[in-house]
Order: structure tokens, then C-alpha cells, then sequence
């Protein structure tokens, strides 16, 4: 009996320290494992597709920006000088100017349809020298407002080259589009200095077709009143030599 209690204790022992390291054990499931690793890969995946919908929102945030930035470079103040300077060159027409009723009271006063008999040489030389007037100052507005349009001419390529640079070199649709813009503002500063020149010259060559025009009327209301005028040619007696 005495023997067996030191056997019984080693045992005891022995099941003692072989419990503890029972539990320590570590046991692999491939399962689980495989699971862990799927559900880690998707939440990855999820977190880069998130990064990629910010920046891609980013991106766009900035390109919106860039669309709502303003063109740099404006022609519009050598737009409006240039058109300025052409409407004052109009406005300074001398002598007749461009409107309907000076138009008309010129016409009636110094381009008559008809000169009456009682109408004086004085006058029509007088309302001829008037004629010749209008028309070389007409003439002389029309090479003023072609002269303009010519120095327009250089200032509208300058503008040109800078806008299609600004153009160029636009970082959004804003710009891109107040580029063209303002290219179509040069077209159009074009048009109206063409505009201008056509109506000088016009003016010019009207009012010298009037001049000849009156010019007939006045000749033949001269050689009327040469031919009614005062006494025909009577035959006298002329004594010659004393």
C-alpha cells in the first residue's frame, strides 16, 4: 500500500502537466482560413475601388474648375476703340452728313431738279462751286475712313495672334470658348470697317453723280436763257469809212 501511493502521485503529476500542454495545442482550418483570406481580398478591393471613385471625383472637380477659369487675355477695349474710331470718321462727314435730313435740304437747296428762268447766273455758279465742294469733301471723308480701316488692319492681327495663342494654350472650356469668341468680335470689327469704306465711297460717287446731274440742269437752263434772253440779232447800217 505504501508503495503504490508514490506511483499514484507520479500519475497524478504526470496527467497534471500533460493537461496544460493539452490546451496549448493550435488547431489549422483550412476552411476558415481560405474564408478569412476571401473576405480580406474583397474588403481590399472595395477600399481601391473607393480611392479610385475619389480621385475620379477629384479630377473632375478640377477640370469643372478649369472650365469656370476666365480667358487670361480680352480684346474686347481694341474692339471697341477700333469701332470708335470708325463710327467718329462717319459722324465728321463734312458738309453733308450721313442723314436723311441733311440729305434732303442739300438736295433741295444746291441739286434742284430744275433751275426757273428767273434763277441768276451768280446762283448757279454759286450752287456749282457748292457741288464741287461736297464732292471733294466727300471724297476726302472716304480715304479718311480707308486709311482707318487699313491701321485697323495691323492692331486686328496682333489681336489674332494673341487670341488664338490665349486659344491654344486654354485650360478649360470657359476659355476656350470666350477665345472664340472674341475671334468672332475681330470678324466682326472686320465687317464693320468694310461696312464703313463701302458707305464713304458710296457717299462719294452718289455725290458726284448729283453733281453731274445738276450740272445738266444748270447747262440747260444757261443755254435756255441764252437763247430767250434780251433781243435777237437785228441788221443795222454801219457806216465804215468817213
Amino acid at each position: 500500500m505504501t508503495r503504490l501511493r508514490p506511483l499514484a502521485l507520479a500519475s497524478a503529476l504526470a496527467l497534471a502537466l500533460a493537461a496544460p500542454a493539452h490546451a496549448q495545442l493550435t488547431v489549422f482550418d483550412p476552411t476558415t482560413y481560405v474564408q478569412s483570406v476571401a473576405t480580406a481580398t474583397h474588403t481590399l478591393q472595395q477600399v481601391n475601388n473607393q480611392i479610385q471613385s475619389l480621385e475620379n471625383q477629384a479630377t473632375m472637380l478640377i477640370n469643372q474648375t478649369k472650365n469656370l477659369i476666365s480667358l487670361p487675355y480680352t480684346s474686347v477695349v481694341q474692339l471697341e476703340q477700333a469701332v470708335q474710331r470708325t463710327e467718329q470718321l462717319l459722324t465728321q462727314a463734312q458738309r453733308i452728313a450721313y442723314s436723311v435730313t441733311s440729305i434732303d435740304q442739300a438736295f433741295t437747296t444746291v441739286y434742284p431738279q430744275a433751275y426757273s428762268a428767273s434763277t441768276s447766273s451768280q446762283q448757279m455758279v454759286a450752287d456749282a462751286q457748292t457741288r464741287w465742294l461736297n464732292s471733294l469733301a466727300a471724297f476726302q471723308d472716304a480715304m479718311h475712313v480707308q486709311a482707318s480701316a487699313v491701321t485697323n488692319l495691323d492692331n486686328t492681327r496682333i489681336q489674332i495672334n494673341a487670341l488664338v495663342s490665349a486659344s491654344q494654350s486654354a485650360s478649360g472650356a470657359l476659355q476656350a470658348a470666350q477665345s472664340g469668341n472674341q475671334l468672332v468680335g475681330l470678324q466682326t470689327q472686320q465687317l464693320s470697317d468694310l461696312t464703313a469704306v463701302m458707305a464713304a465711297l458710296a457717299r462719294a460717287q452718289s455725290l458726284e453723280g448729283a453733281r453731274g446731274v445738276a450740272s445738266q440742269v444748270q447747262g440747260q437752263q444757261q443755254l435756255s436763257n441764252f437763247l430767250t434772253g434780251g433781243q435777237g440779232y437785228q441788221a443795222q447800217a454801219v457806216t465804215m469809212f468817213h
